[in-house]
């Protein structure tokens, strides 16, 4: 008898992502395998949803409404959705698609064989919403996408009150691992071949404050540094909040942590900033650029912003043009605002008309390509050491190419070495042309250097029971799994 194959369908932020690697790694455990791409459905989908969208209801039932006929015509088909959505409406799903057999939180996605097991033995629906974490996602079975990089989350959960955001409704309050758990999995991750992580948390320069230690962030980025074969250390995403100087000195003079920073700015006007609950002004955010560039003048720097809040008018929205030209952003996440149902500023006066957004969003993202280009213009003549990936350059085979990230995360197409080079292995590249969103060197790589990464991506690879996946490549900012958010996460840090 062949073993049941499943699908985990993502949306949502890297807390998603790394969540889903989880729940396909939990699956595997169970004796169930991955459904091949090309396969006509699996035995088991699940949904791991996301609730920032003020859509994403409409989204998640829209897509169970088109496997509700799968479901009728293959006897034994189970559907699964958890998430941030799940938390939320819990019973609703059922009640809205009966056909759904299993309904899990945030807090107890360990539960997911267990729950699937019971929903066929019952012959009905099992719906189990834990209040608080259970098990921390990263103790979890995992099934990674990638042979090469890794998310390691260091906390779970925010303390903040953003009013546009729903996540500490559904992710709790702030709950730190301990260092030494974090970095165990950092070690037992690199003796697997991983050359990069990326310390993840919904907060995560906030780090500590569940321990009791607010420099413990900075300190952990350090304890990284000692990790050996380690290559590449980032973090997403912080809250300008808690953004610390002692912060800006590990990553300066930790080698292996690289010069990039994804730092949400949401708006660049006080009065605004003020109305979103976000504790820092316009002169504290730029105050912290300042010193991250001082640090680090190569300091490759993201943002998220919000166009159209509640109550933004054309001063507001003039100040966040302002922040953008002065940071000099290599890339910002722009995102039209949209009530997110349960949240105080779906309900503020002012809510701004739709076409007013969309102009104000069209000038922002016109300034912010302009920029992301003369900045990246700014490597062209620079010989970039580039960490080869799978899945980045979506032209690749078109182009006859290969795509890696930069130390500073900028994505670079490349013409291939002349030696055989796999992903995960480090190749050098000249760069001779600059795009907003990418780079290229048109001569072919050289300076290959095979690595452990590269060594892990062939034992995989080269696996034939292996089930094979759609790899992720790098968990970088904003490489989607399915539609996720980019790189604040929901947009909320």
């Amino acid at each position: 008898m062949s073993a049941k194959t499943y699908e985990v369908r993502t949306y949502g932020c890297q807390m998603n992502v790394h969540d889903s690697e989880r729940l396909s790694g939990l699956l595997e455990d169970a004796g169930y395998v991955r459904a091949p791409k090309d396969a006509d459905g699996a035995d088991v989908v699940v949904f791991n949803t996301c609730a920032v969208r003020e859509n994403a209801d409409n989204r998640l039932y829209g897509n169970l409404g088109q496997l509700a006929p799968r479901k009728a015509a293959r006897p034994g088909m189970q559907i699964a959705v958890g998430g941030c959505l799940a938390q939320k409406d819990r019973d609703t799903i059922v009640k809205k698609a009966p056909w759904v057999d299993v309904v899990f939180g945030t807090h107890n996605i360990g539960q997911l064989p267990v729950l699937l097991e019971r929903a066929r033995i019952a012959e009905e629906a099992q719906v189990e919403i834990a209040e608080s974490l259970e098990a921390f996602p990263s103790t979890l079975p995992t099934r990674r996408e990638s042979a090469y990089a890794a998310w390691v989350a260091i906390s779970v959960g925010c303390n903040n009150t953003c009013t546009f955001c729903i996540v500490p409704a559904l992710r709790g309050k702030e709950k730190d691992r301990r260092p030494g758990d974090i970095l165990a999995e950092v070690e037992a991750l690199v003796a697997d071949g991983v050359v990069e992580i990326t310390l993840l948390g919904q907060n995560v320069n906030a780090y500590g404050s569940d321990i009791g230690d607010r420099e413990a962030f900075g300190k952990l980025l350090r304890a990284c540094g000692n990790v050996e074969g380690l290559e590449r250390v980032r973090f997403t995403s912080p809250h300008p909040r808690d953004f610390t100087d002692d912060v800006i000195a590990a990553m300066a003079e930790t080698p292996n942590v690289m010069h990039q920073l994804h730092m949400p700015l949401q708006s660049g006007s006080d009065t605004v900033l003020k109305a979103m609950r976000r504790s820092y002004r316009q002169e504290r955010f730029l105050g912290i650029i300042e010193k991250v560039r001082a640090a680090m003048p190569d300091a490759a720097i993201s943002t998220d912003i919000i166009v159209g809040f509640p109550g933004e008018t054309e001063e507001d929205f003039e100040q966040t043009l302002h922040v953008v030209r002065e940071a000099r952003f290599a890339q910002a996440f722009t995102f039209q605002y949209s009530k997110r149902p349960g949240t105080p500023a779906a309900t503020m006066d002012g809510q701004i008309p739709k076409e007013v957004v969309q102009e104000r969003y069209e000038r922002l993202v016109a300034l912010q390509e302009e920029i992301s280009w003369t900045e990246n213009k700014k490597q062209v003549g620079r010989t970039l050491e580039v960490l080869v990936a799978e899945g980045e350059g979506r032209k690749d085979d078109a182009t006859r190419r290969l795509s890696g990230r930069a130390p500073d995360n900028r994505l670079v197409h490349f013409a291939p070495p002349a030696d055989p080079v796999r992903p995960g292995d480090m190749v050098l590249a000249d760069i001779t042309y600059a795009a907003p969103h990418h780079l290229l060197a048109e001569r072919p790589a050289y300076g290959v250097r095979r690595t452990p990464a590269g060594d892990a991506w062939e034992r995989r690879t080269a696996a034939p029971a292996a089930p094979q996946g759609v790899m992720l490549g790098l968990p970088t900012i904003g490489v989607p799994q399915q539609a996720p958010a980019p790189a604040g996460g929901c947009g909320c840090e």
